[in-house]
């Protein structure tokens, strides 16, 4: 496995596998990696035959007061993860190297629609900034196949949008969430929840799965659903964002005619955002 920090020595190494005609994975991820983003590489390893896994912070996506600058950038620790996941390529860009003119000059990506509401409504910006980033990503590595995780399903959805619309030639994947032992979606932002809050945090998962629960026996009062499932969020000592059940291709407010229905989560434990979801078939 190699690790590269410059556009023009991936390009020419990706374009000598081409030549070899090897089909190329990618995966983008922002390192301080987890179990989470190792079974993205190796999804990515049983449909390609390159896999190249970015690490990069994206300013971008990041707003006012979001944890930017104490974000952990870790990519020794990360290198030995992917090194046995079956990744070849690590592409590690400097912030200069994706934005050689700055934040404030850099062309940006906007999906629209998709990117409104859930995260989007809470966090201004941030899908313009994934988009941007990703479109960049697929434009550097030009892959036949990128693989995202579902826990982020907005984000999944904003891109496989993009792709759609803008036709680009990128088969886009999306892979199971990986789950601690007691429920808690694998996440960079569970390592700042303290002890006594990682106790807590479990209650997400379960919350979606107590309201899927009430979806499988009948209820179609989506609207009181949402609330009493902020209200279980609240009593356990989480700040609610949001608990949106919606129809699970357009991301609108489910409907009683819904066949397939995605329950959305976001709530703060302390200083911590946690996110999760869950769909449903009926």
């Amino acid at each position: 496995m190699r690790t590269i920090h410059s556009l023009k020595e991936l390009r020419t190494i990706l374009r000598g596998y081409r030549g070899q005609g090897k089909t190329i994975g990618l995966v983008p991820t922002m390192g301080n990696l987890h179990e989470g983003h190792v079974s993205l590489v190796r999804k990515a390893a049983e449909m390609a035959d390159v896999v190249v896994t970015s690490i990069f912070v994206n300013p971008m996506q990041f707003g006012a007061g979001e944890d930017l600058d104490k974000y952990p950038r870790t990519l020794a620790e990360d290198q030995d993860k992917l090194a046995s996941a079956g990744n070849t390529l690590v592409f590690a860009p400097t912030l200069d190297e994706v934005y050689p003119e700055g934040l404030a000059k850099q062309t940006q990506v906007v999906v629209p629609d998709v990117s409104d509401g859930h995260c989007g409504a809470s966090r201004p910006g941030h899908f313009e900034g994934v988009a941007t980033v990703v479109t960049m990503l697929f434009n550097m590595v030009q892959p036949d196949l990128a693989v995202f995780g579902e826990k982020d399903f907005q984000q999944l959805a904003v891109i496989r949008k993009m792709v759609r619309d803008l036709m680009m030639p990128v088969d886009v994947v999306g892979a199971p969430t990986v789950r601690e032992d007691d429920g808690l979606a694998k996440s960079s932002r569970n390592g700042y929840l303290t002890a006594d809050e990682r106790k807590i945090a479990p209650v997400v998962y379960q919350t979606l799965q107590a309201t899927a629960g009430k979806i499988a026996d009948g209820r179609t009062d989506f609207q009181a659903l949402e609330s009493e499932a902020e209200q279980s969020l609240g009593k356990a000592g989480l700040r609610p964002d949001y608990f949106n059940i919606v129809n699970s291709r357009t991301l609108k407010p489910a409907s009683p005619d819904d066949q397939e229905i995605t329950l959305l989560a976001a709530a703060f434990l302390g200083t911590t955002r946690l996110i999760d979801n869950l769909s449903v078939i009926r």
